[in-house]
C-alpha cells in the first residue's frame, strides 16, 4: 500500500458543534476539506493503531464520497479493520451499537440528522468515542485547534472498497468488513422488548404506521415491525432511504409530518403513528386523537419502562437536557430515582450512563434513549411505546391521560427561528444575559420572576463544567422562559425559545397548548424582542 502525504491549509470555519461539524454539502465538497477535518479527528487521538474503527451514515447525499475517504485516511493512519455499514448505511444509534458491541476504539458517523439533504443540502461528521457515545468536548475542542493549523494529512492510494457487497476487504493491511447494518441492532432489540407481546398485538388488528421519511430507519423498521413483530406490509411507509430524503425534510415534526398526523386525528384513525429523522436518532408519537410531545413522552416511557423485559428491574435514575420541561422530575421523585438536568447534547449523559447512575434519557428535541446504547434512538422509542401498549391494553389517549392524573401537565412547547442572522441572533442572547441581574423580583402578568441565570452544568463524574448552556427564567408558579441558540444549524443561527407552565394534579389538563401558554408566549416576547430585532412575525417552527 502506497501512502501519500498530502500538503493542505487549514479552514477556519471546522468547529465541531453539540453533534459534530455540519455544513451545506457545497462546503464539505471544497477541496480536501473532508481530509482535513478527519485527519485533524486523528491526530486528536491516541492509541488507536491497529484498532477497529466503525463508519457509516445515513445515506445523504455525499455520504458515499465521504465514507470511501474515510477508509483510505483510516488506512494510512494505522487503524487495523474498519467496520462499515452495507451501502454505507448505519444509523446513529446502530452505530452507537457497533462500536460498543464489538469492541471499536471509535467511529465516524456521517450524517447531519434531522437537516435537508441533497445535492444544495447539509452534511455532517460525528466522532464518537469507545462507549459508542459523541466525542467529549475536550476530544471536539482538540479537533478545532488541530484543524486551525494542520498542514497535511495521510491518505492511501487504493482502490474504492466495494460497499454493496457483504464481507471482508483490504485497503493494503488494513481489513475492511461490509456488515449487515440491521443485524447488530435488530438483535439487541430483541433483548429489550417483548416481542411475543407486541405480535400478539399486531395480531389483535392494531393499526399503526411509521413514517421513516426516506431516511435510514426505513430498513431497520422494516425488518424489525413488518419482519419480526408482523405488522401488515405497508406499515412502514417512505421507507427506502435517499440522499435528498424523497424531498422532503427528515424531522419527525408536526410540520413535516402533518399527513402522519391528520390521519391519527380523523375519527377513523390508526391507532398508532410514528416517525424518525435522517438518521434514526430523533421519534415522533401520535395515538389516535393525542400528540405526545418529547417532553411528555420522555416522562412516560420512564414510568412505564418496567413494562418492557429489558427493564423489568426498575431504572437508576432519569436524565434530561435543561430546556425539556420538568414533566420526567415528577417521575423520578414518585419513584424515588436520580433526577440530572444537563446541558443540551447526548454526550452530557455519556457520564451519568457509563456511571450507572441514569437508565432513561430525553430532550425536548425528540430524541430519548437508554443505557442500551450511547445515542438517542428513535426506533427503540416506538418499541418501547409499543410493548407498554401491548402490556397496558389501553390506548396512546388514555395512558397519557392517566399520566396526567397522577403528575399533573407540564404544558410545554418551542418556537424555533431558523436561519437568523448570527451576528443578530448573538446580540440578542448577549442582551438577555445582561438583563438577568435585574430580572429576579419582577412581576409580569401578575407573576413574580424568582430566577434569572444562564445554565451552568457541574458533571456529578468527572467534575467538568459546561457553561453559557441557555437563558433560563424561572416564575413563582414553576412556570419558565429559556432561550438559547442551537448548534445543528449550518445557515446563520437557529433561536429557540421554550416555554413552560405546571397544571397540577387537580387542575385543567384538556387546554390546548399554545392557548394555555398564550401569557408567557407575550412575556418572553417582551423580555426578549425577537420579531423586532430578527425581523419574523412568527417562528419557522413551533412544536
Amino acid at each position: 500500500m502506497t501512502i501519500r502525504t498530502v500538503e493542505t491549509t487549514p479552514y477556519a470555519d471546522q468547529k465541531p458543534g453539540t453533534s459534530g461539524l455540519r455544513k451545506r454539502v457545497t462546503v464539505y465538497q471544497q477541496p480536501n476539506y473532508v481530509e482535513n477535518y478527519i485527519q485533524a479527528i486523528f491526530d486528536s487521538l491516541e492509541g488507536f493503531e491497529g484498532q477497529t474503527l466503525v463508519i457509516g451514515g445515513d445515506g445523504r447525499y455525499y455520504n458515499d464520497v465521504a465514507i470511501q475517504t474515510a477508509i483510505k485516511i483510516a488506512a494510512a493512519n494505522g487503524f487495523g479493520r474498519v467496520l462499515v455499514g452495507q451501502g454505507g448505511l448505519l444509523s446513529t444509534p446502530a452505530a452507537s451499537h457497533v462500536i460498543r458491541h464489538h469492541g471499536a476504539f471509535g467511529g465516524l458517523v456521517l450524517s447531519a440528522s434531522h437537516n435537508p439533504g441533497g445535492p444544495d443540502g447539509d452534511f455532517g461528521i460525528k466522532y464518537n468515542v469507545s462507549n459508542g457515545g459523541p466525542a467529549p468536548e475536550k476530544i471536539t475542542d482538540e479537533v478545532f485547534e488541530r484543524t486551525k493549523v494542520i498542514t497535511s494529512y495521510r491518505i492511501a492510494e487504493a482502490s474504492d472498497v466495494d460497499l454493496s457487497t457483504l464481507g471482508t476487504q483490504s485497503v493494503g493491511e488494513m481489513a475492511v468488513e461490509v456488515i449487515d447494518p440491521v443485524a447488530d441492532y435488530a438483535e439487541l432489540m430483541e433483548t429489550l422488548f417483548d416481542f411475543g407481546a407486541i405480535r400478539d398485538l399486531f395480531a389483535s388488528g392494531f393499526r399503526m404506521k411509521f413514517d421513516a421519511l426516506h431516511a435510514i430507519t426505513g430498513p431497520y423498521a422494516k425488518t424489525i415491525l413488518e419482519g419480526k413483530l408482523g405488522a401488515p406490509a405497508g406499515t412502514v411507509v417512505n421507507g427506502v432511504p435517499s440522499p435528498d430524503f424523497g424531498g422532503g425534510h427528515p424531522d419527525p415534526n408536526l410540520v413535516y409530518c402533518k399527513d402522519l398526523y391528520d390521519e391519527l386525528m380523523a375519527p377513523d384513525g390508526l391507532d398508532f403513528g410514528a416517525a424518525s429523522d435522517g438518521d434514526g436518532d430523533r421519534n415522533l408519537i401520535i395515538g389516535k386523537g393525542r400528540f405526545v410531545t418529547p417532553s411528555d413522552s420522555l416522562a412516560l416511557l420512564a414510568a412505564n419502562a418496567h413494562l418492557a423485559p429489558g427493564y423489568k428491574a426498575g431504572i437508576a435514575g432519569i436524565a434530561r437536557s435543561m430546556p425539556t420541561s420538568a414533566a420526567a422530575d415528577r417521575v423520578a421523585q414518585k419513584l424515588g430515582v436520580e433526577m440530572h438536568e444537563t446541558p443540551t447534547g447526548w454526550k452530557f449523559f455519556g457520564n451519568l450512563l457509563d456511571a450507572g447512575r441514569v437508565t432513561i434519557c430525553g430532550e425536548e428535541s425528540a430524541g430519548t434513549g437508554s443505557n442500551h446504547v450511547r445515542e438517542k434512538d428513535g426506533l427503540w422509542a416506538v418499541l418501547l411505546w409499543l410493548n407498554i401498549l401491548a402490556v397496558r391494553k389501553q390506548s396512546v389517549d388514555e395512558i397519557v391521560t392517566e399520566h396526567w392524573a397522577t403528575y399533573g401537565r407540564n404544558y410545554y412547547t418551542r418556537h424555533d427561528y431558523e436561519e437568523v442572522d448570527a451576528t443578530v441572533a448573538n446580540q440578542l442572547m448577549d442582551d438577555l444575559r445582561s438583563k438577568l441581574p435585574g430580572l429576579r423580583g419582577q412581576s409580569f402578568d401578575d407573576l413574580q420572576i424568582v430566577y434569572a441565570d444562564d445554565f451552568a452544568y457541574a458533571d456529578p463524574v468527572d467534575g467538568s463544567v459546561a457553561r453559557k448552556q441557555g437563558v433560563r427564567i424561572g416564575f413563582e408558579d414553576g412556570s419558565r422562559i429559556v432561550a438559547r441558540l442551537s448548534g445543528t444549524g449550518t445557515v446563520g443561527a437557529t433561536l429557540r425559545v421554550y416555554l413552560e407552565r405546571y397544571e397540577a394534579v387537580s387542575g385543567r389538563h384538556d387546554l390546548e397548548t399554545q392557548t394555555a401558554l398564550a401569557s408567557l408566549v407575550q412575556t418572553a416576547e417582551v423580555l426578549t424582542q425577537i420579531k423586532q430585532r430578527t425581523g419574523r412575525s412568527e417562528p419557522s417552527v413551533i412544536t
